[in-house]
């Protein structure tokens, strides 16, 4: 039986910290999809596509290594109707500290009661990873910081010329 897990995000940007679980998270599964959320709301810094574009480019080594087959899709509705949409039955999340596990908890239990067939598996936010977030990067970034320790050298390129154009 192949295994397919499920993980998600607003990827914007790709993070060290998502690599981190995705690696993390595809050498238990034959298949991992990772899901883009699209929620026509918010205004993202970059587009659907461009998120995209950063997932393939920094989880093709991951697929590499582990030979696990990584798929990108995007889903604008649940979470779990969405792994449920893949066929998925593992559904990966990153816990950096308690705040994120008390959240993560109640989403697991809720999940669970609406897919009983999917599972959640929580993986704690390896140390050097740990204190990194999308919302810190992009701000860092915008106001000229040094992101390299956060992001891949290609995601770092894209925000430096996202943060370039807002300046003109």
């Amino acid at each position: 039986m192949k295994r397919i897990g499920f993980t998600s995000g607003s990827f914007d940007p790709v993070t060290n910290g998502h690599l981190d679980v995705i690696a993390r998270a595809a050498r238990m599964v034959d298949t991992l999809v990772i899901g883009v959320g699209v929620h026509p709301g918010k205004m993202p810094l970059f587009t659907t596509d461009e998120k995209i574009e950063m997932l393939k480019a920094d989880t093709a080594p991951i697929a590499r290594k582990t030979g696990t087959r990584i798929e990108i899709a995007t889903f604008d509705n649940l979470t779990v109707d969405a792994a449920k949409g893949v066929g998925a039955t593992l559904i990966f999340r990153g816990l950096r500290d308690g705040t994120d596990f008390d959240y993560e908890m109640q989403m697991s239990g809720m999940n669970g009661a609406m897919a009983p067939g999917i599972d959640t598996v929580f993986l704690p936010a390896s140390p050097a990873v740990r204190h990194i977030t999308g919302t810190l990067v992009r701000q860092i970034a915008l106001m000229g910081g040094d992101i390299s320790e956060f992001v891949s050298a290609g995601t770092a390129r894209r925000l430096k010329a996202k943060a370039a154009k807002r300046k003109v």
